[in-house]
């Protein structure tokens, strides 16, 4: 038997008597998020790290106590939208209020507490575990508010160290930012937010550009970013460490890309998140540190080349290693010549507990052998152990570094996770790049067809005078291969289309193309005569995913983005960009437009449209949230007015708070409707509806109950269970096609008749339609992907 096998045995002979979880106290197990049967000793872990001397003295049994225990959940309300502030109050006045006193496995629960060093209370720790949430009966209302608000993106729960890198790059609506190891996407989200930090501009210059070099994990990042509904954000997929120089059009001339901010949060071993990953106790070594060390110098390497001078990157890591950490910095201040320096980041963040970087360590091998210098690696060594892994010997140069500006986060300070931060500003051109790389080429002028202009005119090499690597090599051959490839026709048609496969040797799922709507599209004019669109509306940057047959969703990028995919789609993987703003209804010409508004870009076309807008009252909100397809004659009398002269089909229904009326919700609210013959509704998503409903105070909860689904359903019950599945209620043909004929029916009827019978059907046909809702809602792959490709994509 092996030693495996022995040990598994040990461990289920042992497993009876440890109680109800499995090992310990099965309380402390539960609230330590499930996994009892893991140590949490590393004998190789304490000796490297005690040696290093990165704790302060006196501090070393509190740091490996503050490991080992459970890491605290927390959460951070998105703090773009205009509804954080109610969000905040509805948690401290509601929520937290009935925490007070609770007790969980004979455990009392502690109350929430702001980050102290988060702007605006706008991020909480609590004591409570995942499991624990997912558990408890008492905290069902919490963990059922929890899902729902992150579903539509109004709070997100995130490590709180993860939210540190986001807030030092100083980030404004009209930088240009890269965030390249991006995935799974709550740093993105901060970006996102931060550009979009005044509402009232619903296309800022900037934009966010997120990669990742897992093509799966792009579609989590797509997920994340989703939720915000921002035009500005852009997934890609590319090995951070060669990612492509972009070109952009500036004036008639085609010029490289350089980004204003940069986030570089590199893969690492993780022993900063011991206390959530528990795996990181029994599988560290210093092993993992030495493999990673050369790839987080080359994707750093590459962020500095492509930032803008002037411009400020944030290295990150969830590791304490100073190899992963300050020998990286080092190695990358090394080589830059002066062209890069630490910025000093010691009052920014105030509250924060923060220890400096380190200028002093050695390299260890797993095997517990010690390396202060590179001359002393014997040659055998010297593959698993590098020069640029120790620090410099020059102490005039170690000094002019200032690698005290580092920041390295330890777990028992503010009872967190373990992180660290560096933060670079680009003074001057990287050596080895003095001439900033630009292309001088002139941009063909053409009449009528201008998206098709910048669509991909031939792309002429670059003026680069790097060191040559064998990824430029061949982007410069794949260069030469797209001046003379056959593809004017798609060129023509503004089309961005994936990049062929044996000039970008990536994996994953085939993209459809990004197909910008010519300027004469007759598809538009209808939709701008029938919603009265301003004549500022920028309708050159609307975009299809779809070549060939119907357009059935119409997606809006910012014109920057719009720029920057018209001028790169030959040699950049793009896997999602655009929020959604027009569906497509299979009966929608006879209501004057084919195209219904869709509730995910209403925020940013509502400042365009100057037609269809209803303003409804409060009480009119609730009604549109909790009924499925309410009467005309419930609504206000003043609503009932607005409508009676408007003519069927998609509308804007506006709330405007009434500051005389400080009780009621004070954040407006725009919503996407329908306007019928009997009847006005909302096209709201479920989460998006109960978000509503508990910001103006409606008790939302339902404890799960397994015999609801056996007992018969009321005309109430039928509403609220449609009312959950408005979020199914996407997919435009056949959606349409049942509120026609529900539309029909009711007509038929006297106005104060039941419409229990027309809203079963409806939702009968709805669960049919359940599969390809979600296929539909995933914008990821609109029109030509299969429903099983789909379903893995999100």
């Amino acid at each position: 038997m092996g030693r495996r096998a022995r040990d598994r045995r040990r461990q289920q002979q042992q497993r009876p008597e440890r109680g109800g979880d499995g090992g310990g106290d099965g309380d402390q197990a539960g609230w330590a998020g499930g996994y009892p049967e893991i140590v949490k000793e590393n004998e190789l872990f304490e000796r490297y790290y005690r040696e290093l001397g990165i704790v302060p003295a006196g501090e070393w049994g509190a740091f490996m106590a503050a490991l080992r225990e459970p890491l605290p959940a927390t959460l951070r309300i998105t703090g773009y939208r205009s509804h954080a502030k109610e969000i905040l109050h509805c948690l401290k006045e509601k929520y937290f209020k009935e925490l007070q006193n609770l007790e969980v496995d004979g455990q009392k629960v502690e109350m929430p507490q702001s980050l102290s060093w988060y702007p605006e209370e706008l991020a909480w720790h609590t004591n409570l575990s995942r499991k624990i949430l997912r558990k408890s009966p008492q905290l069902e209302k919490f963990h059922q508010f929890l899902v729902s608000e992150t579903e539509c993106g109004n709070i997100s729960r995130q490590e709180a160290v993860s939210m540190i890198p986001p807030l030092l790059l100083n980030v404004n609506p009209h930088h240009k930012i890269l965030d390249m190891c991006a995935a799974p996407g709550s740093k993105t989200a901060q970006l996102i937010e931060m550009l979009h930090a005044d509402m009232n501009v619903p296309f800022p210059k900037g934009f966010v550009i997120a990669n990742d070099v897992d093509n799966k994990r792009c579609y989590l990042l797509v997920h994340q970013a989703k939720r915000l509904n921002s035009p500005c954000i852009m997934v890609v997929n590319h090995d951070a460490s060669s990612i492509p120089n972009l070109q952009i059009d500036v004036d008639g001339r085609k010029e490289v890309l350089f980004y204003d901010r940069i986030l570089c949060d590199v893969p690492c071993s993780g022993d900063g998140t011991m206390r959530k990953n528990i795996d990181v106790w029994k599988k560290w070594t210093t092993q993992n540190s030495l493999q990673l060390h050369g790839l987080q110098l080359r994707i750093a390497t590459r962020g500095v080349e492509q930032l803008a001078e002037g411009g400020r990157m944030v290295y990150s890591t969830c590791s304490l290693n100073p190899i992963e950490n300050e020998a990286v910095i080092a190695s990358l201040l090394e080589k830059s010549q002066g062209a890069l320096e630490l910025a000093d980041v010691s009052s920014e963040l105030p509250g924060l507990k923060r220890m400096p970087g380190i200028t002093k360590w050695k390299v260890m091998l797993k095997d517990g052998q010690w390396f202060e210098e590179w001359k002393d690696v014997p040659s055998n060594r010297q593959t698993q152990i590098r020069p640029t892994m120790f620090p410099v010997k020059d102490e005039e140069k170690l000094k002019a570094m200032n690698l005290e500006r580092c920041l390295r986060i330890l777990p028992h300070h503010q009872n967190t996770g373990g992180f660290f931060v560096a933060v670079l500003i680009k003074k001057s051109p990287m050596p080895w790049n003095k001439r900033q790389p630009k292309v001088h080429q002139k941009l063909p002028q053409r009449t009528g067809d201008t998206e098709v202009t910048a669509a991909n005119s031939d792309n002429s090499s670059e003026c680069i005078t790097e060191e040559p690597t064998l990824a430029e090599n061949e982007e410069s051959k794949t260069m030469k291969e797209l001046q003379n490839s056959d593809t004017e026709q798609s060129k023509k048609e503004g089309v961005c289309g994936p990049p062929p496969s044996k000039k970008m040797k990536l994996f994953g799922f085939k993209e459809d193309p990004f197909v910008f709507l010519p300027e004469d599209d007759p598809l538009f004019l209808p939709i701008q005569k029938f919603y009265a669109l301003d004549p500022s509306f920028p309708k050159m940057n609307l975009l299809t995913r779809t070549q060939e047959g119907k357009k059935r969703q119409l997606y809006m990028v910012s014109k920057e983005l719009r720029n920057v995919l018209l001028n790169n789609s030959e040699k950049m993987k793009v896997i999602n960009t655009g929020i959604k703003v027009w569906s497509r209804n299979s009966d929608g010409e006879q209501f004057g437009c084919a195209f219904r508004l869709a509730q995910e870009g209403i925020y940013t076309l509502y400042p365009f449209i100057h037609a269809r807008i209803i303003s409804v009252c409060i009480e009119d909100v609730k009604i549109l949230l909790t009924q499925e397809n309410p009467f005309l004659s419930k609504f206000s009398s003043e609503t009932q007015k607005k409508v009676k002269d408007m003519a069927m089909g998609s509308i804007v229904l506006k709330y405007d708070p009434d500051p005389e009326k400080p009780d009621d919700l004070q954040c407006p609210i725009v919503l996407c409707g329908w306007q019928g013959k009997t009847s006005l509704r909302a096209f709201v998503p479920k989460n998006e509806r109960l978000h509503y409903l508990r910001m103006m105070g409606v008790e939302v909860f339902k404890a799960k109950r397994k015999e609801e689904e056996s007992e018969s359903k009321t005309e109430e019950e039928v509403q609220h269970r449609l009312a959950q599945t408005e979020e199914g209620m996407d997919v435009e043909d056949k959606e349409r096609d049942l509120v026609t004929k529900m539309e029909a029916e009711i007509g038929e009827e006297s106005s104060q008749s039941p419409v229990e019978s027309s809203a079963m059907e409806v939702e009968n046909k709805i669960e049919d339609l359940d599969q390809s809702s979600k296929n539909a809602n995933s914008h990821v792959s609109q029109e030509s992907k299969d429903a099983d490709t789909s379903n893995v994509k999100d």
